[in-house]
């Protein structure tokens, strides 16, 4: 363990964010004064996914834009569940919270008359999205976030460290357990906390082809559902349609704002497939966009985003990022298309939490994706989540601020867990497999049954930490996929292709469900198997 983990008390005052992406640091500073630590299991930044985030960030602030507009565009794409309020107070507090991220010096594209620029993105009725040079937003935002935190000397931040536990009594958040990252036979620490916040991050390492960083990987959701949290539609996992196909994990990312100034989307006979699948062609919803590509290459013509005409000589200037990741894998982005396919981008669902913030255990707060507010619904609108993660950091600080804590509990040597294994060979590639060809952008319930059964079985029997927590959260993912038979959103079974408006409702879990429903499946799979005749 480190000795930073090894210098702290094991009673502390502070509160604890666990996550140091855009979510966990926005709430850190917007806490400031008050005593805040941050755990983070990569150096601040590096393992999260917003420093990823190519497209920007939502927020009706120009011209003829409005709040209403902006939560109308996040209602019609989220398919049925997404809380109309929350959409509609998340639009309404957009503003303030770029003004904040101004603060602290993220530098926004500006127009030449010095106002913010904003961009179009698939789904949204306006141009809305405010960028930095392009396709940096993310860079930029956690950049500038991470200096200000290191020059607030109210928070103290643990580099190289993981949560592997959330520690509960009577109900309410008692502390968390930490271990080195990288060292599984580690003897682990706790810290004894009344106060926790949640930023982990999504899912999306999970899958084996993904555009989320390797600690993506449902870290915070699983310890929260073993910890008893009600976990809401994990079933709803958006794939990105144009991750470059460069043979890297993660797979580089093709900006939507690409499809926004005009790239196309083609096969490999040149044809643009989009027009015959919806109105709205390249700019349709990504769920659409996602299967219409990933039908193409099942059909074996492949698919490959063309800027061609739209950018040509421009591309570099305007979108350096892909650029770079294009001419790194030997395409010339000017000249050639970009081979393309879907990948696991952004969870809708996560930790059931309230307009506050607040999970089912008192304590413990949730915010950015590993969260799950209702403002996505079935699927996201495009940069909606940056946008949330600093609405929900701050609101959670505003609760926090105003809360009355309890003093904490000092933690026994029985709470800590000291059993842990080395993580099998082969075992979290495994699982990224079957999350990829059986809970993927086309599912049905064979598959999902097999997944179910096969991530239960991990879940349950594994002895490394790591890879029982990535099964936890495979299986309320499998789970919640074959109990939802319908389509809908980014969940699309092809045994149950259409949406059914008697389950336009969203989903709310709990580990204790999804192994009920592993268990159900391996009885039947028995009451299937043909037994032996005896004489």
């Amino acid at each position: 363990m480190s000795d930073q983990v090894q210098d702290l008390t094991r009673t502390t005052d502070d509160v604890v964010i666990v996550g140091g992406g855009l979510a966990g640091l926005f709430c850190a500073l917007k806490l400031a004064p008050r005593p805040v630590t941050v755990i983070s299991a990569a150096p601040l930044g590096q393992g999260a996914s917003t420093a990823w985030a190519q497209g920007g960030i939502a927020a009706a602030v120009a011209e003829g834009d409005s709040a209403e507009a902006h939560a109308a565009d996040t209602v019609a794409v989220g398919a049925g569940l997404v809380d109309e309020a929350i959409a509609l107070g998340l639009a309404r507090e957009a503003g303030a919270r770029i003004h904040d991220l101004l603060h602290y010096g993220v530098a926004f594209d500006r127009d030449l008359e010095g106002r913010l620029a904003v961009g179009r993105e698939a789904a949204h009725s306006a141009r809305r999205i405010v960028h930095v040079r392009g396709d940096m937003a993310g860079k930029a935002i956690i950049s500038a976030l991470i200096e200000a935190v290191r020059n607030t000397s109210s928070i103290r931040v643990i580099e190289g460290t993981i949560a592997e536990a959330l520690l509960t009594g009577d109900g309410a958040i008692t502390g968390l357990q930490l271990r080195a990252v990288g060292d599984a036979l580690a003897r682990p620490v706790t810290i004894a906390s009344r106060v926790v916040v949640l930023a982990t991050g999504g899912i999306g390492h999970l899958y084996a082809v993904t555009t989320n960083p390797a600690e993506a990987s449902g870290l915070g959701l699983a310890i929260a559902a073993r910890a008893g949290a009600v976990i809401a539609d994990p079933e709803f996992v958006q794939f990105h349609p144009t991750a470059i196909m460069a043979g890297r994990d993660p797979a580089p990312l093709a900006t939507e704002a690409l499809r926004g100034e005009g790239a196309t989307l083609i096969n490999g006979n040149g044809e643009r497939f989009m027009q015959a699948l919806h109105p709205l062609a390249e700019l349709a919803p990504r769920d659409i966009v996602a299967r219409g590509v990933f039908a193409e290459i099942a059909a074996g013509r492949g698919a490959f985003l063309d800027a061609t005409r739209a950018l040509g000589a421009h591309f570099a200037e305007k979108f350096p990022t892909v650029h770079a990741s294009c001419l790194a894998a030997g395409i010339d982005p000017a000249t050639q298309p970009i081979p393309v396919a879907p990948a696991a981008h952004y969870h809708m669902g996560g930790i059931a939490v309230d307009a506050h913030g607040r999970t089912s255990i008192a304590g413990l707060w949730a915010c950015g994706e590993v969260s799950s507010t209702g403002a996505h619904g079935a699927n996201r609108l495009a940069s909606n989540s940056l946008l949330e993660a600093v609405v929900y950091a701050a609101r959670i600080a505003e609760d926090i601020a105003g809360s009355a804590i309890p003093a904490p509990v000092r933690l026994s040597a029985t709470s800590i867990s000291q059993r842990n294994s080395p993580r099998p060979p082969g075992g979290e590639a495994s699982l990224r497999a079957m999350m990829t060809s059986h809970v993927g952008v086309i599912r049905d319930g064979d598959r999902l049954a097999q997944a179910v059964q096969s991530f239960a079985a991990i879940e349950r029997d594994t002895g490394n930490i790591a890879l029982r927590n990535m099964a936890t959260t495979a299986l309320l993912v499998a789970a919640s996929a074959w109990t939802r038979r319908e389509s809908r959103g980014a969940h699309y079974r092809s045994d149950h292709p259409a949406e059914k408006p008697a389950l336009a409702r969203r989903t709310m879990t709990t580990l204790a469900a999804a192994r009920e429903v592993a268990a159900s499946l391996a009885e039947s799979s028995a009451l299937r198997t043909p037994q032996p005749m005896t004489a």
